[in-house]
């Protein structure tokens, strides 16, 4: 049964998306005997955590998962790639119902603090040098996240354009063959080099990044605000605005669950 919180973390429509991506369960070597626990708790849980920003040693038992089994099985799912997976998925049905704005691509990171440094921190030089991560965020001109990434803190945005990109699934379209490239990219001053305009503009993709000295910012910030919006929707994960895992790869699999919860909003909204 499914109470009412649990519902509203992860309502049916979503649960249909995610149910067939949920790697196999195999038991523990050392056995024990116990029936696996339902795998749609056990999401819930994962993204209880994520939203409420909780430690996992606090999930509520009404749960009915142990926030061992719920970490261990977030360890596990990350290692099987399924939070990439479930991004794809919801771009596909975003795409689907010509929901994704390919006219305009839009890029820009934020600095978060590393509460108990890890993997991919770095001193921050917007935080007194205290380690930290970077997020980076590519959407469509909508704002919807098409890719994400994480880095040091004190690696320059440019070093995230060339993934971030390439990092754009092949995405069905509402219309005619899969598309995985925008028309168009829109950065700040932080990409103006050449050999990133170059690169942009070989993958037939039209240079839209601010020049220093010369572009306004007034001007820069018709289009900005999209993405420092997406930001800030990612600010609404409690988990993602202040990082606690140690290792990278976990607090990118959280960024990347919370862009797929950001798509799945958008298309729950779009499509009642």
């Amino acid at each position: 049964m499914v109470d009412r919180l649990s519902l509203r973390l992860v309502p049916d429509e979503l649960w249909e998306l995610v149910e067939p991506l949920i790697p196999a369960f195999t038991p523990r070597p050392q056995g024990g005997g116990t029936a696996p626990l339902d795998p749609r708790q056990v999401f819930t849980s994962i993204v209880y955590v994520l939203t409420s920003g909780f430690a996992w040693r606090d999930l509520p038992p009404s749960f009915g998962v142990p926030f061992q089994t719920a970490h261990r099985r977030f360890t596990l799912w990350t290692g099987a790639g399924l939070w990439r997976e479930l991004h794809r998925a919801l771009l596909d049905e975003l795409g689907s119902h010509g929901l994704l704005d390919w006219s305009r691509a839009i890029v820009d990171g934020a600095s978060v603090r590393a509460k108990n440094g890890g993997s991919l921190t770095g001193p921050s030089p917007v935080d007194r040098g205290k380690p930290g991560s970077k997020i980076h965020v590519l959407s469509d001109r909508a704002g919807l996240p098409l890719a994400v990434a994480v880095s040091a803190t004190n690696t320059h945005d440019s070093h995230a354009l060339r993934p971030l990109v390439m990092a754009i699934p092949a995405t069905r379209s509402h219309r005619g063959p899969r598309r995985r490239k925008p028309a168009k990219l829109h950065a700040d001053k932080a990409y103006d080099q050449p050999d990133l305009r170059r690169w942009v503009r070989d993958r037939g993709i039209k240079v839209r990044i601010a020049r220093k000295g010369i572009e306004s910012t007034d001007k820069l910030g018709q289009h900005r605000w999209v993405i420092e919006r997406t930001i800030a929707w990612f600010t609404g994960y409690r988990r993602l605005t202040l990082r606690y895992e140690r290792k990278a790869e976990h607090f990118l699999a959280f960024l990347i669950l919370g862009a797929s919860l950001t798509c799945h909003k958008k298309l729950r909204k779009l499509t009642t």
